[in-house]
């Protein structure tokens, strides 16, 4: 089994499914030549030619409009928008046509594309490179929304959702592009070479979506989180030595409501993790999903642990960013409530 980085998986979950289906392509803003501003696409030109691998003008309305074309007429993109922050000007696209083909022509035609977009902060991006917007996909009918914490998955649930027959929101936590970050910022930079999720098989293999993993098993009090925050939910288990199941949802839509429910009801207690704006955050969703369905088995109420309401700050960014010690100090006192 190979080691990769997250973003070698990436490139190499595109790889296998551009070798396996001639329908698939893959572009965007310097996707081709230059292999991506993160290098996501890297090489990817070179194997399989411009017509399958290409960059576009910057245009993110363009981009997906035509990946919307391209899908309605038999074929896969794949595309990239450079940053979450700018996927803004395609959202009409997204939201309006995408998200509506299938239901507007009575199942006549369906729009199998996957919108890719690096996501999240802790890499001094500042407001308009570190934002969060996946709450504003998981309210979108039609849409579904995939956030990787580990490479492993990255490659499985990138190859899932390009076969996937619907719209796919893939969301990348680009802090952890090159190794698993716990949120302990003043620590040395760790790899994913060590680290268990860095091992990825190579070839074929899919991650189904809709499937949440048990990142921790415990009895104390369930946490769920997504992305960069499973590894900041452990670290807050591990330093506060909490009893703490940690769910990694994987998927936010659809998501795995029965592995919610069983942890919830066996713990009793529930904190809910994510770096977006706490204020209509997807956590709030989490927070109701688990109050209607383990009312009776709740022992203290539903905490919620999330990025403050305002931009994301530059100069601040560790001040803003969830780390362990606020998710730490959560599990402590949702156990002594």
């Amino acid at each position: 089994m190979a080691r990769m980085t997250m973003l070698q998986a990436i490139r190499d979950a595109m790889d296998v499914a551009m070798g396996h289906d001639p329908t698939v392509v893959v572009y965007g803003e310097d996707v081709g030549y230059f292999g991506g501003v993160f290098r996501a696409t890297q090489g990817l030109q070179e194997k399989y030619g411009r017509t399958r691998c290409f960059d576009t003008p910057i245009s993110e309305s363009g981009i997906v409009g035509t990946a919307i074309g391209m899908a309605a007429n038999g074929l896969k993109p794949c595309v990239e928008i450079q940053f979450a922050d700018y996927m803004y000007p395609a959202y009409d696209q997204i939201t309006q046509e995408a998200a509506r083909i299938r239901y507007r022509s009575s199942g006549e035609f369906t729009c199998p594309i996957v919108i890719r977009m690096p996501t999240g902060g802790g890499i001094f991006g500042g407001q308009t490179h570190s934002q969060s917007p996946e709450a504003l996909f998981t309210h979108v009918a039609g849409l579904k929304v995939v956030m990787p914490s580990n490479p492993h998955d990255a490659k499985g649930l990138l190859i899932a959702s390009i076969e996937d027959r619907d719209p796919v929101i893939f969301l990348e936590p680009k802090r952890l592009y090159n190794g698993p970050f716990d949120g302990h910022y003043d620590r040395p930079v760790t790899s994913w070479a060590k680290h268990p999720d860095g091992e990825v098989p190579e070839g074929y293999f899919a991650v189904p979506l809709g499937q949440a993993h048990i990142a921790r098993k415990g009895g104390g009090v369930t946490v769920l989180a997504y992305g960069t925050m499973v590894h900041v939910a452990l670290a807050a288990a591990d330093d506060t030595g909490v009893d703490a199941e940690v769910i990694d949802l994987r998927t936010l839509l659809p998501y795995d409501l029965d592995t919610i429910t069983a942890s919830v009801r066996k713990t009793g207690r529930c904190v809910v993790v994510h770096e977006a704006t706490l204020t209509s955050g997807f956590g709030a969703e989490l927070a109701a999903l688990v109050a209607e369905h383990c009312f009776y088995h709740l022992e203290a109420p539903v905490c919620r642990v999330a990025g403050w309401d305002t931009p994301y700050p530059h100069a601040q960014e560790w001040d803003y960013f969830p780390g362990p010690a606020r998710v730490g100090a959560a599990l402590t006192k949702t156990m002594e409530a």
